[in-house]
């Protein structure tokens, strides 16, 4: 079974819009596009680096391909841009009937079933990038295995967020963390179940 496991670049309260550049994503009057790029440093790089060589195919909201499909294939000399454009890519999407992306594979019928069965099989695993509406689609129906959240020392005061109103409740466990210099956080969090409830005082607070 293959795993899925998203990454998001977040700020300190929780938007995840428009990370890489002005123009990125300026839905909803967004304007603050490319407010992670100067925070980047060599950890960030070397570990950017090593999840990018994985085998891996992609999977994506519409949203995202349609920022992602125009951009990669004109980008050379980059193991990120060489990676994407061989791997498979897997893109939800209700709207889109053809992709000339290579190696693009449209789920336009049930895509949560599409998504399930797809998880089924036997390969390597799924990375998600972006793709905010899709992440709480998957978030609901429990599909995400792994979350990559580097969460930047920025305040943005608006934008979309990786954890909207409507998120099924559940509790994480983080697995793996770091710092940059630069104060990111780069943190991994797995599935860990229901939202455990105690009262303060009774004992289960240390």
């Amino acid at each position: 079974m293959r795993k899925i496991i998203t990454t998001a670049f977040m700020s300190l309260d929780g938007v995840i819009q428009g990370p890489g550049g002005p123009d990125e994503d300026t839905t909803g009057g967004f304007e603050l596009g490319g407010w992670s790029v100067t925070q980047w440093d060599d950890l960030m790089q070397q570990v950017m680096s090593e999840e990018v060589a994985k085998p891996y195919d992609l999977l994506l909201g519409r949203f995202t391909y349609n920022i992602w499909a125009p951009y990669w294939p004109t980008i050379r000399n980059s193991p990120i841009a060489e990676r994407f454009n061989q791997v498979k890519k897997y893109v939800a999407t209700q709207t889109l009937t053809e992709a000339s992306w290579q190696e693009t594979i449209l789920l336009n019928g049930d895509t949560i079933a599409q998504v399930k069965a797809l998880k089924a099989t036997e390969g390597v695993d799924l990375q998600m990038w972006g793709s905010a509406n899709f992440i709480q689609s998957l978030l609901q129906h429990r599909l995400i295995d792994r979350m990559d959240i580097w969460i930047f020392p920025v305040v943005l005061g608006k934008g979309k967020k990786l954890f909207a109103e409507g998120t099924v409740p559940g509790n994480f466990k983080l697995t793996k963390h770091a710092v940059s210099t630069t104060g990111v956080l780069l943190t991994t969090y797995e599935p860990d179940g229901e939202v455990p409830i105690g009262r303060a005082g009774d004992g289960n607070a240390s």
